[in-house]
């Protein structure tokens, strides 16, 4: 079996769980398999052999250094506010890289290590996505790489750029099914009590999580009641009357609060929610469009590409998996 060597880039000021996230899906991928040699071996590597100081006060211990660390399988980039604001280590991360990734099958990137990968002048051309906050920060310095705001992770060739933080997991969740197929990926996922695959081409910043971010005052569980009741009746007059306040009030309060409308913030949780549903359960796209709140199955399907650009079925084969077949 073929041992592939997993190198994760680290520096004094990285993000903790950039490096931590990654190296556990590969370990548990490792003890799910339960082979004598195993399908990963992790190596983090350093500017210099020995502690790197996190961002959280955390310390690694580098294996090895980037200048002798040998032939690598996958190359991960983490995250941290020393990668953004120190261009000196932006500019020998990028010398590095475009020494040493051609000779690498993928190289990846976890939240703001996009910058260091920016830096390498290898993503210019490319799609690419980095943490929310500074997505456009680093659209407006990297104007060459089409930044998508809103993904997970994006795939170009054999480059990888995921979003902040916890991303990191769903993208070496990606890589074991890529390697080692879905059922073991879905286990590791399992093992770890993490949402089983977010699939690459999810929003990171949902409507649900923007109004619990924002809501203040009588909207603090809106986002969270409404899950709950999303096959009743939601009309303005309805939810208004959860809120305690006169439609036409509620209406006035939550466009100016949260910049949309209630009806369309339904819509949107409605869909997400049937989103996952596609993803993740085995049930016909009418039954999904019932339990998320549509009277009929057409209706459903008209809004879902008017937000989606795909049919419900077409989406659930595209990230489905294992629901889909």
């Amino acid at each position: 079996m073929k041992v592939r060597r997993i190198g994760i880039v680290g520096y004094d000021g990285v993000q903790a769980l950039d490096i931590a996230g990654p190296a556990d899906v590969f370990s548990l991928a490792n003890v799910m398999l339960a082979r004598k040699t195993p399908a990963y071996e992790v190596v983090l590597l350093a500017a210099t052999k020995g502690p790197i100081s996190t961002e959280s006060g955390i310390a690694f211990y580098a294996h090895t250094t980037i200048a002798r660390c040998g032939l690598l399988d996958t190359i991960i980039l983490p995250g941290g506010g020393a990668v953004r604001e120190r261009p000196e280590l932006r500019a020998a991360l990028g010398r590095w890289l475009r020494a040493t990734a051609p000779r690498a099958r993928r190289v990846a990137s976890v939240c703001t290590g996009t910058y260091a990968l920016a830096e390498s002048g290898l993503l210019d051309g490319r799609r690419a996505t980095t943490h929310w906050r500074y997505a456009q920060d680093l659209q407006e310095h990297r104007p060459r790489i089409d930044v998508d705001v809103d993904a997970i992770f994006v795939k170009d060739g054999k480059f990888y750029t995921s979003a902040g933080i916890t991303a990191g997991i769903d993208l070496c969740l990606a890589f074991i099914e890529e390697d080692l197929g879905r059922d073991l990926a879905m286990e590791v996922a399992r093992e770890m009590v993490v949402y089983l695959r977010r699939s690459g081409g999810q929003l990171q910043y949902s409507a649900p999580l923007l109004v619990q971010v924002q809501g203040k005052d009588r909207f603090d569980d809106l986002a969270q009641w409404i899950r709950g009741h999303l096959n009743d009746d939601l009309t303005v007059e309805a939810i208004a009357e959860h809120a305690n306040l006169s439609p036409r009030h509620f209406t006035r309060k939550f466009k100016s609060e949260f910049g949309i409308t209630p009806a369309d913030f339904v819509e949107e949780l409605r869909l997400d929610e049937a989103r996952w549903l596609l993803v993740n359960a085995g049930d016909a796209v009418e039954k999904v469009a019932k339990d998320v709140g549509y009277a009929n199955d057409e209706t459903f399907r008209r809004a879902f590409v008017r937000r989606f650009g795909v049919v419900p079925t077409d989406y659930r084969s595209r990230f489905g998996g294992a629901a889909a077949s």
